[in-house]
């Protein structure tokens, strides 16, 4: 298993009960939920991935289990992991997707080739 499945499941259980259209595709190693054709959050192993406001990584690194997002061994502005014990909770989960989906429509869109 590449990614966390079952996390995968629990994002896509949140996006529904929010009413939220999406889209997901493996990628990275995983898989991402795109949001008006903007990568918004997705799951890496077993951690959650989320883009949010840049201005908010304080607040959100001062939760359990959250960082920077180091993919490429380069921290990336706006994208954060969060750690299993993180997100264990549902509240928690929806802590991270709310802030995610907070910051979508402000996001910039990936050129198209």
């Amino acid at each position: 298993m590449a990614y966390d499945e079952f996390l995968a499941d629990r994002i896509r259980q949140k996006f529904k009960e929010l009413d939220v259209l999406f889209e997901d595709k493996k990628m990275m190693g995983g898989i991402c939920f795109l949001v008006n054709d903007k990568m918004c959050a997705g799951v890496v192993k077993e951690m959650l991935m989320a883009r949010i406001d840049p201005a908010k990584t304080e607040e959100a690194f001062a939760r359990k289990g959250c960082r920077e997002m180091d993919f490429t061994h380069r921290p990336m502005k706006g994208f954060i992991f969060v750690d299993p014990e993180g997100i264990d909770r549902d509240q928690d989960l929806e802590y991270f997707i709310s802030l995610a989906l907070e910051y979508n429509p402000m996001a910039k869109s990936s050129k198209k080739k």
